[in-house]
């Protein structure tokens, strides 16, 4: 999850009883795996004092940044946005260092052509 990201911000009132899905993350930031993925990405926890809402701010390794409200969003589901969006990510950046167009265009015609590589079955294969 950490190699498509540059930063991740964890801020929650430790006194606040709603701080599962921040916690339950940060526990995923510093799993060994994660930090294996990319030991570069900074994880910052700012324990607040005020009644600030917990929060997640993550930072993508392209720069745009997106933040989950913690309260009604699980950690696993933000784990499964992150993970959604960073493929995404990495698919564009491998269209792009190709030479190609982003995001891919296919003409209407052709979604309707059959597909080529699959040969159809004979009577007697069955």
């Amino acid at each position: 999850m950490l190699k498509f990201l540059s930063r991740v911000r964890i801020e929650f009132n430790a006194l606040d009883p709603r701080l599962a899905s921040c916690m339950e993350f940060l526990a995923q930031c510093n799993a060994r795996k994660s930090k294996e993925s990319n030991p570069n990405c900074q994880v910052q926890v700012k324990r607040r004092t005020d009644d600030c809402l917990p929060k997640i701010t993550v930072t993508f390794a392209n720069g745009t940044e997106e933040t989950f409200d913690a309260i009604s969003t699980s950690a696993q589901h933000i784990r499964n946005l992150i993970l959604e969006k960073g493929q995404y990510l990495e698919t564009e950046q491998m269209f792009r260092e190709a030479g190609e167009k982003w995001p891919v265009v296919i003409p209407e015609e052709e979604l309707h052509q059959p597909f080529l590589g699959i040969k159809p079955r004979k009577a007697e294969d069955k």
